[in-house]
């Protein structure tokens, strides 16, 4: 049986990711492997032994293109009532909280997010499938 352990994301500019997932996420550099050619910094935290890969090639200086391929990541939270006012005081910019009730009951209360680099995440609030 297979398991997943990471997502690989390509950004710009370390420091500012890093600082990012920190913040928004509770996310710790686990792991850092430097190469001539990009490094390698693997986020996670104790909640879950799942961790974000990020990838810096040392020598791009233009945004990358997301196409219309990526979706998202999509991370889950006790209290998300509490986490999008996080949000906000910390200057991350969560859009609008959504209550996702397509038959009439809600299947989940979640905001989005865009990380440094124009990658979105999802912050779901704990509950249901969504644990």
């Amino acid at each position: 049986m297979a398991k997943a352990i990471h997502s690989m994301i390509r950004v710009l500019d370390e420091e500012r990711s890093v600082d990012f997932y920190r913040r928004a996420f509770g996310l710790e550099v686990a792991d850092r492997l430097d190469f001539p050619e990009f490094t390698l910094v693997y986020m996670s935290n104790g909640e879950t032994g799942f961790e974000v890969e990020l990838t810096i090639n040392k020598d791009r200086t233009a945004p990358y293109d997301l196409g219309d391929g990526y979706g998202h990541l999509a991370v889950s939270v006790g209290d998300l009532d509490a986490e999008h006012a996080r949000f906000e005081a910390e200057g991350l910019k969560p859009r609008k909280l959504v209550e996702f009730a397509p038959a009439g009951e809600v299947v989940a209360r979640f905001f989005f997010v865009a990380d440094p680099d124009g990658y979105q995440i999802e912050v779901l609030e704990r509950s249901g499938r969504f644990q």
